[in-house]
């Protein structure tokens, strides 16, 4: 069953894959809590928004010491002192008396997501055969996507009995990752591979990275598909779909639901793709999927049209959202960190600035402009893909065993 689903992939990925599982599901937990939470302490909207976006500017500033001290003490000391950090802060965060403990606290957890992200991810691209690194990349967002979905669910229940109560599991959730990042990312288990492991081995610096023309494009692809996939989901399209076509938040997360149990359908088929036949086509064929469905929201009037949307933009971010790390993979050497923690930035960017600017947009000229803007920035992009060079030839990867931890 492992072989027919994971095929050959190293132990290095599946292990990855569960912690992304473990944390996505704590972090949905805690998104329905926090509004409700913050509100207890008699503050107002825009500081219940404070704490969201402080977290959110905490792991983008922290993106690049993250990267230096993956390159300095290596990915796993890295990860799990993440780990810790997010699960210590977290559970400060449920005993918050007052609204400045919850923001501080909040906020301080950004720093230990930063690492986290940055260090799974360096290990994830440095452990895996070339070969594979996309049908890895997408295994390993896959565990994001199914405990993304699943959290939210029950975080509403939770946080309906008690507001705190998210909080406490979110921190068990994030031991348990601990614990398996521990236990199992060890070098008897996932064995080693000294050259990949020394210290001083030469590492691809920012200044490097930035010199390459795919590296710049990359970034530039991650920021818009964060602004797109998640500003657009996370912003303005549940107020689109109760105020514009009259229906109710529940259809609207049905409709956002359903596009990622699409995507999560045909991540790893999609991920083995882009390992037979490269990331530029990956790009390409995902990205036209996410183009029409972005086009359909400017002219969307009905719930059948949202839903085609949402399907379409589903299936495309499953072919195109593996591509840029594993282009990223493609291009560096050594471990990186810092090369891997730009890229995030970016993403975290997008993520931050999409919300902000959609929903200023919305609320002077309305959805369709808002909408419109996007579909013009995801075209630039999709168009700059067939600038970039070709990243990953499957005839020149050379087979090798996990790295020295």
């Amino acid at each position: 069953m492992r072989k027919k689903v994971f095929g050959d992939l190293p132990n290095t990925a599946l292990v990855l894959t569960a912690v992304s599982f473990l944390v996505a599901v704590g972090f949905g937990l805690i998104i329905p809590a926090i509004p409700v939470f913050a509100k207890s302490f008699g503050v107002t909207n825009t500081a219940i928004g404070l704490v969201v976006s402080m977290f959110a500017l905490m792991r983008f500033s922290a993106g690049l010491f993250s990267g230096k001290v993956v390159n300095l003490f290596g990915e796993r000391m890295v990860l799990g002192v993440g780990l810790f950090l997010v699960a210590f802060f977290i559970l400060l965060t449920g005993f918050a008396q007052s609204y400045l403990q919850l923001l501080i606290f909040r906020t301080l957890s950004g720093l230990g997501s930063s690492m986290f992200s940055v260090s799974a991810s360096s290990l994830l691209l440095r452990s895996v055969n070339p070969n594979q690194r996309a049908q890895a990349q997408s295994i390993y967002n896959g565990g994001f996507l199914v405990g993304g979905v699943a959290g939210p669910a029950v975080g509403g229940l939770l946080a309906g009995i008690n507001p705190r109560a998210p909080f406490f599991v979110y921190a068990t959730s994030l031991s348990m990752a601990s614990f398996v990042a521990f236990f199992f990312l060890t070098e008897k288990r996932i064995g080693s591979h000294v050259a990949d492991s020394l210290p001083n081995q030469i590492q691809t610096s920012i200044r490097q990275a930035l010199a390459m023309y795919p590296y710049r494009v990359i970034l530039f692809l991650i920021f818009v598909f964060n602004w797109v996939l998640f500003g657009i989901r996370s912003s303005i399209l549940p107020l689109f779909v109760t105020d514009k076509l009259g229906s109710s938040i529940a259809i609207a997360g049905l409709g956002i639901t359903v596009g990622a149990l699409v995507q999560g359908i045909f991540l790893i088929p999609a991920g083995k793709y882009s390992d037979k036949n490269g990331r530029k086509p990956a790009l390409i064929n995902g990205g036209i999927f996410i183009l029409i469905g972005l086009l359909l929201l400017i002219f969307c009037s009905n719930l059948i049209t949202y839903f085609i949307s949402m399907v379409l933009m589903g299936f495309g971010s499953a072919y195109a959202s593996a591509a840029p790390m594993s282009i990223v993979g493609d291009l560096i050497s050594g471990r990186g960190g810092q090369v891997i923690a730009v890229a995030q930035m970016a993403g975290d960017a997008g993520m931050i600035a999409g919300p902000l600017i959609l929903g200023f947009i919305t609320d002077h000229s309305g959805f369709t402009p808002a909408f419109a803007v996007s579909t013009i920035l995801f075209l630039a992009s999709y168009l700059l893909i067939f600038t970039i060079q070709e990243t990953h030839t499957r005839q020149k990867t050379v087979t090798k065993s996990e790295p020295e931890l």
